[in-house]
C-alpha cells in the first residue's frame, strides 16, 4: 500500500486535468547514483491493455480519489511508500519516504534496498525521462512535459 500526502493529491488532481483518461503510473528502475530511482508517468490509453490504459497485472490503488497504477515487479519497492508534495522558494517538488530504502545518495535522486530484494527490470526511455527520487524537487508538470 502506498500513501499520498494531502498536498500531493492535490498536485496530482492539478496535472491530471492536462492528462484526461491517462492513468498515473508509479514505479522504479535501475540506475541512478546507487541502485534504483523512482519512476513516474501518465499512460494513455493503449489497445493492447484494458480501457483505463493499464496492463491486466498491474495493481490499481485508489488513494483518495487518485488511481495510481504499479506494476507487480515493483510493489516490493513501493509497498509502505508515502509520497508528499512541497514548495518552497526554489518552487514545487515530490519528496518520497520509502521504509524500503536503506540507504539514499547524496543528489536524493536513487536508494538502494537490501541485497534480499528482486531485481526490477530497466524502465522505458519515456520513463527515465520522467524519473526523480528521495529528494528531488522537480515538480509533476516539468517532469512530465518531458514525455
Amino acid at each position: 500500500m502506498i500513501h499520498l500526502s494531502e498536498a500531493a493529491i492535490a498536485e496530482f488532481k492539478r496535472t491530471q486535468s492536462k492528462h484526461p483518461g491517462a492513468s498515473f503510473r508509479l514505479g522504479v528502475a535501475a540506475g541512478g547514483c546507487i541502485e534504483f530511482y523512482y519512476t513516474m508517468a501518465w499512460d494513455e490509453v493503449d489497445s493492447s491493455k484494458d480501457p483505463q490504459g493499464v496492463a491486466l497485472t498491474d495493481q490499481i490503488i485508489n488513494c483518495q480519489g487518485i488511481q495510481v497504477t504499479i506494476a507487480p515487479q515493483h510493489q516490493p519497492y513501493l509497498n509502505g511508500l508515502t509520497l508528499d508534495y512541497t514548495e518552497d522558494l526554489m518552487g514545487g517538488g515530490f519528496r518520497f519516504h520509502n521504509p524500503n530504502a536503506v540507504n539514499c545518495c547524496e543528489c536524493g535522486n536513487s536508494f538502494a534496498v537490501s541485497s534480499s530484494s528482486p531485481a526490477v527490470p530497466k524502465s522505458s526511455p519515456a520513463q527515465e525521462q520522467l524519473a526523480f527520487g528521495q529528494g528531488n524537487r522537480l515538480g509533476l508538470d516539468e517532469l512530465l512535459s518531458n514525455g
